[in-house]
């Protein structure tokens, strides 16, 4: 065995020691919340993904244990457990007990991390009320079992064993976390994209916590072709099969697939080491640069176009569906969330594989070419008729309120991050709204009927809808590539619709419109949904406002059945000012839920089905889901 396969303990280099990570959590795990606590499995994960990327892991099985513990198993090499050069015990302790100790910090160990700038298994067990690691290496197994990071004994070697790898339970400590719920669907999606990213690796998922023993398998020798494909099983494909290419450049390896939809909107999604980077980075930039130039490249030599028209990123991307994957030796992230990739060569080589292969696949299918580049072509003139619909949402500056909308009912605080807007349903809600606010800081606007799905239009078409010109220009950011986050009015957009089918419809078309033209609202945190009572109990002299059944029943419960007075709220207009003020809008009582972007791509495939052309994905999403609806008004 070379030098550069040898994995020993004089690999694990230890960067840091492990302080204060139970005393602010959120500083390695992002938040004390529901993502934070899943944040803990992707680090496990991680270290497993590294063996395989190494090529010495091809199955990783994750499972969720019933008293709410995760177990993480492997058959990679396993850590090592003798002795540390330095620390001078077992490796694996060195390992679980010390932040950023690894061999992914050897360049001759792990060519390519993901976890290079992760906090590290040492976090989880921080982290964790227990944690048990279990190792098969060379014929023997090994253990050794902590309590909140602290080793309870040394490491053991507990028997032979005739396989390899490493196995990990933990339970999160509910000291630290709000929540220790795991979430199936949320693992099962991020499982599932590690799957596709790594061809040829197993990720198994299961729940013995449910009665079935719900588990997936993902496993996909197609790699990221098979990803665009799940990702456009709910659309219609202009062509065929997706276009793929992979070149590798000294120690990186840039895979691209790409495959158009008729639909308007585009789908690129980018990773660095299975990194998911939403901020995009040098491979973005390199992809669309080289993309939108072979397109106008092709357009001219071949003469599809009368006119001299010059195609924008924007037209060349309407309806793609794109995953970019590289894997480098040394990624440079833009911030501890790696959200950017940052290395500069990565751009070049991105843009120049784009360029060759997007170029030779063009030649060698014109038919394609010409059915892609026409849908470009069609995306640029319906660009320029959008241009004039789009100065209408344009304001010169944040505080001019000559052109605002004259149904808006606006506040006079001009500080946007004191400021808020409802966008209400009807007008006699938008009445109620307009005499309970507090004039000072909450704005309102009411919208008229149901605003255009802008699922199934163009820009074009969708600024000449008047309700949706009347909220962007409240809001005043604008659309599109005009968006502009410093010039929101408003740090708080609050919808608050009906809890019947038409109030749920509302909602979704306005979210619609929020996340696939004014995107930087979401994930800026700016985006909130009202929570109005369901029902008003009434008995004696004393009100009771219930938010849902479950409070309604056990409200009853503990008031007696007799001489409640019990209304069910079917409309915000039912309500009078002081009671709308009382339990939806005043901040010291009002419940808002914050519209969160955890997950991208599952975004994208939920809007997709709710609000696409395809009819039969949507059935099946309303019967699956039916059972977890309430009681509902139609």
């Amino acid at each position: 065995m070379s030098d550069k396969q040898v994995y020993d303990a004089s690999r694990i280099q230890v960067l840091e020691g492990l302080e204060a990570v139970r005393k602010r959590p959120s500083m390695y795990v992002g938040s004390t919340d529901g993502r934070g606590l899943h944040h803990l499995v992707y680090e496990v994960v991680d270290n497993s993904i590294d063996e395989a990327l190494a090529g010495f892991c091809t199955r990783i099985e994750v499972t969720i244990n019933p008293e709410g513990s995760v177990t993480v198993l492997d058959n990679g090499r396993g850590i090592p457990i003798d002795p540390h050069p330095f620390h001078k015990k077992s490796a694996l302790e060195v390992v679980m007990t010390v932040l950023h100790a690894g061999g992914k910090f050897d360049k001759n160990t792990y060519k390519v991390s993901g976890g290079l700038h992760g906090v590290g298994v040492s976090v989880v067990n921080a982290l964790s009320e227990w944690l048990e690691v279990e190792v098969n290496r060379d014929d023997k197994k090994y253990f050794q079992r902590y309590i909140r990071g602290k080793p309870e004994a040394d490491v053991q070697e507990i028997g032979t064993s005739d396989i390899r790898g490493t196995k990990t339970t933990f339970k999160p400590d509910t000291k630290i976390f709000e929540t220790t719920y795991f979430d199936y669907d949320i693992l099962s999606n991020r499982l599932r994209e590690l799957a596709f990213l790594n061809r040829g690796l197993t990720i198994i998922l299961k729940d013995l916590r449910s009665p079935d023993g719900q588990a997936e398998t993902f496993a996909y020798q197609g790699g990221i072709v098979e990803f665009v494909e799940y990702l456009n099983k709910k659309k219609q494909p202009l062509h065929a099969k997706p276009i793929y290419f992979e070149r590798q450049r000294d120690d990186m390896v840039v895979e691209i697939a790409m495959q158009y939809t008729n639909s308007y909107t585009e789908n690129v999604y980018s990773f660095a080491n299975n990194i998911n980077t939403p901020e995009g980075g040098t491979h973005i930039i390199g992809f669309k640069t080289a993309l939108t130039r072979v397109a106008n490249d092709y357009i001219k030599a071949n003469k599809l176009s009368k006119e001299d028209a010059k195609l924008t990123g924007d037209d060349v991307r309407e309806g793609l569906t794109a995953i970019i994957s590289v894997k480098l030796m040394e990624p440079q992230f833009e911030g501890q969330t790696k959200t950017r990739l940052g290395n500069s060569d990565v751009k070049g080589i991105v843009d120049s594989l784009v360029t060759d292969g997007l170029a030779e696949f063009f030649e060698e299918n014109p038919k394609v070419a010409n059915i892609i580049l026409e849908k470009a072509l069609l995306a640029q003139r319906a660009r320029e008729a959008a241009k004039k619909a789009r100065e209408l949402t344009r304001r010169k500056n944040s505080l001019e309120v000559s052109t605002l909308p004259g149904k808006l009912a606006d506040c006079s605080e001009k500080n946007p991050a004191a400021c808020e807007i409802y966008v209400v349903e009807g007008d006699s809600a938008g009445g109620s709204a307009k005499q309970g606010r507090d004039r000072s800081f909450q704005a309102i606007l009411p919208l008229r009927g149901k605003i255009l799905n802008v699922e199934k239009s163009r820009l074009a078409k969708i600024l000449k809808n008047n309700e949706i010109v009347s909220l962007v220009t409240a809001i005043g950011t604008g659309v599109s590539e005009d968006f502009d986050l410093d010039s929101a009015r408003y740090h708080k957009v609050i919808v608050m619709t009906d809890a019947d089918v038409d109030g749920a419809h509302i909602r979704t078309l306005l979210l619609t419109l929020l996340f696939r033209y004014m995107r930087p609202l979401i994930d800026a945190g700016y985006v909130y949904i009202a929570q109005p009572p369901l029902y008003r109990v009434k008995k004696g002299k004393a009100d009771y406002y219930l938010y849902s059944d479950r409070e309604l029943a056990e409200k009853k419960t503990e008031l007696g059945e007799k001489g409640l007075t019990i209304q069910r709220y079917k409309g915000l207009g039912e309500m009078n000012p002081e009671q709308l003020w009382e339990t939806t809008m005043n901040p010291e009582s009002r419940t808002l839920l914050q519209v969160t972007l955890d997950d991208a791509i599952r975004a994208d495939e939920i809007f997709r089905i709710l609000m696409g052309d395809e009819v039969e994905p949507r059935r099946n999403f309303i019967e699956t889901h039916a059972k977890e609806v309430g009681e509902l008004d139609i």
